[in-house]
C-alpha cells in the first residue's frame, strides 16, 4: 500500500481548495442522471476527478506548518536556482500545483526538478531530466520558508 506524503500548503490556499470542492459537489449534485450527451458526460468526469484530487489534497494536507528556515530544500520552502548552463535564476515554492498560492510560481515535489531538489542545501548541485531526455544541472542558491521570502525580495 502506498502512502501519499504529507502535503504542505497555505491556510488560503487550504480554503481555496475547501471552497473549489465545495462549488464541484454542488455541481455534480445537479447533474442530470440523464444527461448522457458526450459533452456533458465529459463534463461530469471532469468534475468527479478534480474532486478526487482535491480531496486527497486535503487529507494530506499539513496547513500553516512552515518548515525550519534551515537552508533544505523541502515542501514549503521558497527555492531559488540557477541552472547552470546558462545562468538563469528562477524561483519558486516547492509544494502543491493547482493549490493557488498567487504570489510565487509553484512546481511540484514530484515534479523532476522537485524531485531533484528534495533534500538539498543551498550551494548543493543536482541534475535532473527534462522531457527530451537531456539531464540539466542546476544549483540551489536558497532556501527560505514560504512568507519569509518577501521579506528577501
Amino acid at each position: 500500500m502506498t502512502v501519499s506524503p504529507p502535503i504542505w500548503m497555505t491556510p488560503a490556499a487550504y480554503r481555496r481548495l475547501e471552497e473549489e470542492l465545495a462549488t464541484l459537489q454542488a455541481l455534480v449534485a445537479q447533474d442530470g442522471p440523464d444527461d448522457v450527451q458526450e459533452n456533458a458526460v465529459a463534463v461530469r468526469a471532469a468534475r468527479r476527478a478534480r474532486i478526487q484530487q482535491i480531496l486527497e489534497w486535503l487529507l494530506y494536507a499539513v496547513v500553516d506548518e512552515s518548515p525550519p528556515d534551515d537552508g533544505v530544500a523541502e515542501p514549503g520552502m521558497v527555492l531559488t536556482v540557477r541552472f547552470d548552463r546558462t545562468g538563469d535564476t528562477e524561483t519558486f515554492l516547492m509544494g502543491v500545483r493547482g493549490a493557488e498560492y498567487g504570489d510565487v510560481e509553484v512546481y511540484s515535489v514530484r515534479s523532476p526538478l522537485g524531485l531533484a531538489l528534495l533534500g538539498a542545501r543551498v550551494g548543493d548541485r543536482r541534475e535532473y531530466t527534462v522531457p527530451s531526455g537531456e539531464s540539466m544541472p542546476v544549483t540551489l542558491i536558497g532556501a527560505v520558508p514560504y512568507g519569509m521570502h518577501r521579506q528577501d525580495a
